[in-house]
Parts: structure tokens; C-alpha cells; sequence
């Protein structure tokens, strides 16, 4: 019965520079995998892209990451765009995004418990707790293997505390990235690695190419995005140079802090 079902909440974290089909189609196929796991019911889906600060090559600025990721998702009555974590000065840890939007979800949910909005419908879910996972793409796994990139205790809180719905990519094999890693085989059972059978190779680097060099990009990003790329004049060579050279902000910040690699 989906009363006995975690209402869950998917969460994806990342540059959506710009956001393509493929990043939403990762939602699609998360939601129909953890709703066929019988436990777990998908009640609600976050875009939230990184902010400036991130100072990745190419990247255009986040008000116009945002506007996209808005414009694309406006068929979508589950998935939505969050600002948060974009509108900070600073690149943030995804495991600080993720604590902050697990306190939005459970305190819209003790709320939503108060107002006893869940008990008019059959299949409540108000007895219980609900769960925040991170999206992410069969590649985010290999992230965690980068010196430097991730804190130990992140690493734990992300697989541990929260948990993954990882979707496949290409020829990456994401079991072979929890088996090599003590903490993530450690946490095996709240990792979630979804097969996409329907193969989709988009990626945002190469629309960004394709736009670079006048080529079409539809049917890979919404109609109404490429639009809005023509519109601001988005991913020219000029914005592609943007951030060239710059270290990205997570190897500096995290080398402040005693750092050590997940396989030492």
C-alpha cells in the first residue's frame, strides 16, 4: 500500500550548464525505479544548480542557469528549481545542500502533519518520515575517488545519512565504483543504481560546442531554452573562456581542510 511507502524527495545537484533533456530524464527514470523498489514514494523532485563561485570553465551565470532550468521544467509538475544554493556567494558542499533541503522537506512536512492536509487523501503518507536521496549520473560516483575533491565525513553523510539514486551513463559501470570504495560498499543498501536501457549520450558540454559553432541543438535542450540561449546570446566563445585557467573552487577549498583520499 503507498501508505506504508517513505515519501521520497530526489535531489540534483549540479552546473546545468545548460540543463538538457537528459538531466530531466534522469528524474523520469529515478522516480519509476524507487516507486518499483515498493518502498518508497516519489513525492517531489529539486534542480539546484551550483553557484558562480563553483569557477568552472565555461560556466554563464547562475541567473541564467536558474531561467533555464525554470523554462525547461515548466511541463513538469513534480520537479522544480531551487535558487539556494546558487544565490551563495561561495561554492557549497553538496552535503551543506543537501542538510538544507532536507530541513525544508521535513519541516514542510511537519507543517503539512499539522495541517492534517495528508489525512484527506487514501493514500497518506503523514506516519511517515520522509527521505531526501541525490540524483546524480553514473559519473558522480567516480567524483568521489578524486583526491582532494571530497571530505571523508562528506562522503559518509551523503551515502549514509541521505543516500544515492545513481542512473547510468555510456559504458560507466557504477557497481565497479562501489565495490573500489570501503565507505560507499559500506552503505550499498541506500545506494541506488538505476539502468537506463533507453541509451542518451546528451551532454551539456556538447551542446555548449554545438551552439559555439552554429549547429543545431534542438531536440537536445527544451525549445523554449534555446530561445532563451539566442536571446542573451549564451555559450559564445567569449563565455566559453570564462574561468580558463581557475582551479575549481571545491580542490581549494577542500585543501584548506585536512584532506585525505577515500582509497589512502
Amino acid at each position: 500500500m503507498a501508505s506504508c511507502r517513505v515519501p521520497l524527495v530526489l535531489l540534483a545537484c549540479g552546473s546545468f550548464n545548460p540543463i538538457t533533456n537528459q538531466h530531466m530524464r534522469l528524474f523520469e527514470l529515478a522516480r519509476d525505479h524507487m516507486h518499483s523498489t515498493g518502498r518508497y514514494q516519489v513525492v517531489g523532485g529539486i534542480v539546484s544548480p551550483v553557484s558562480d563561485g563553483y569557477g568552472k570553465q565555461g560556466l554563464v551565470l547562475a541567473k541564467h542557469r536558474i531561467a533555464m532550468a525554470k523554462l525547461a521544467l515548466q511541463s513538469s509538475n513534480w520537479v522544480t528549481v531551487d535558487e539556494w544554493e546558487s544565490q551563495q556567494l561561495d561554492w557549497t558542499e553538496t552535503v551543506v545542500t543537501m542538510r538544507y533541503h532536507y530541513g525544508r522537506v521535513l519541516k514542510e512536512y511537519e507543517c503539512n502533519k499539522e495541517q492534517d492536509s495528508f489525512n484527506r487523501n487514501p493514500t497518506s503518507l503523514s506516519n511517515v518520515s520522509p527521505q531526501l536521496k541525490l540524483l546524480c549520473g553514473a559519473d558522480f560516483l567516480d567524483t568521489f575517488k578524486v583526491p582532494g575533491l571530497w571530505q571523508d565525513e562528506h562522503v559518509e553523510e551523503v551515502a549514509g545519512r541521505f543516500g544515492l539514486v545513481c542512473v547510468s551513463r555510456g559504458g560507466l559501470q557504477p557497481e565497479q565504483a562501489v565495490h573500489e570504495s570501503d565507505t560507499l560498499s559500506r552503505h550499498g543498501q541506500n545506494i541506488f543504481l538505476v539502468r537506463e536501457w533507453v541509451r542518451n549520450e546528451t551532454s551539456a558540454t556538447e551542446v555548449r560546442r554545438a551552439l559555439r559553432r552554429g549547429q543545431s541543438v534542438k531536440y537536445l535542450i527544451p525549445d523554449s531554452v534555446i530561445e532563451y540561449i539566442h536571446q542573451h546570446d549564451l555559450y559564445t566563445e567569449d563565455s566559453e573562456r570564462k574561468n580558463e585557467g581557475t582551479v575549481l573552487r571545491p580542490l581549494t577549498k577542500q585543501a584548506k581542510k585536512p584532506v585525505k583520499s577515500l582509497d589512502d
